[in-house]
C-alpha cells in the first residue's frame, strides 16, 4: 500500500483575482516541494472525481446547495460572495473536484486500497459551514468525508484534527452536536474568523 496524492486540473482553474492569497500557486509550491524532497516519487496521484449533490447533503443543508448551484452555474465573469471569498466560472467544478477528492479518497483508504492520502484541492474547506460559504471555502470537504466515512465507510467513530493558523468554523459548526465525531482544532487566536475560544 502507498500513499495517494488527489488532484484534478480544475483546481488551477478556480481563480479569485489578482493578488489573492488562494490562489492556483498554492499547488505549484506544492508540487514542487514534493518534488524538491523526492516525496513526489512515493505518491500515487490520483485524478479526483467529482462529489454528486447527493454527497454533499451529507454537510450541507439543500437550500444552500441549490442557491450555489444557481449563482455559480450562471457565472460569467468573478464575483464576490464576501470579502474573502470570489468565484469565477470554473468555481464550481473546482469545488465539487475538491469535495469529491476528500469523499474519493475516504473510500479508497477505507478500502485499503492506499495506507492514506493527501488531498491537495482547491478551494479548500474548513470555514464552509453548513449553509454559507465563507472564507475561500464553498464545501466543507473535511466534514463531508467524515461523514461520509460514518455513513457509507462502516465506521462508528471519527475524529478530525484541523490544525491551521485559523479556526475550522465551517467543520465544527457542521460536525457539532454528533456524537460520533471528535473535532479537535488548533489554531491561533484572535484571527479569521473569530470564533472558537469559549467565553471567559
Amino acid at each position: 500500500m502507498s500513499t495517494a496524492l488527489y488532484t484534478h486540473p480544475s483546481f488551477w482553474q478556480h481563480a479569485m483575482g489578482a493578488g489573492h492569497p488562494e490562489c492556483p500557486e498554492r499547488l505549484d509550491a506544492i508540487d514542487e516541494a514534493l518534488r524538491a524532497t523526492g516525496l513526489m516519487e512515493a505518491l500515487t496521484v490520483v485524478k479526483a472525481r467529482s462529489a454528486s449533490w447527493e454527497e454533499l447533503r451529507l454537510a450541507h443543508d439543500p437550500a444552500y446547495l441549490t442557491e450555489v448551484r444557481e449563482r455559480l452555474s450562471r457565472l460569467t465573469g468573478t464575483v464576490q460572495l464576501d470579502p474573502d471569498t470570489a468565484a469565477n466560472p470554473s468555481t464550481l467544478n473546482a469545488a465539487l473536484h475538491a469535495a469529491g477528492a476528500a469523499l474519493q479518497a475516504t473510500e479508497q483508504v477505507l478500502e485499503g486500497r492506499f495506507r492514506n492520502a493527501f488531498c491537495a484541492v482547491r478551494p479548500p474547506g474548513h470555514h464552509a459551514t453548513r449553509r454559507k460559504a465563507m472564507g475561500f471555502c464553498f464545501f466543507n470537504n473535511v466534514a463531508l468525508a467524515a461523514r461520509h466515512a460514518l455513513v457509507h465507510g462502516g465506521l462508528r467513530r471519527v475524529a478530525v484534527v484541523d490544525f491551521d493558523v485559523h479556526h475550522g468554523n465551517g467543520t465544527e459548526d457542521i460536525l457539532a452536536g454528533d456524537a460520533r465525531t471528535l473535532m479537535v482544532g488548533l489554531f491561533e487566536h484572535p484571527l479569521y474568523p473569530f470564533t472558537g475560544v469559549p467565553p471567559l
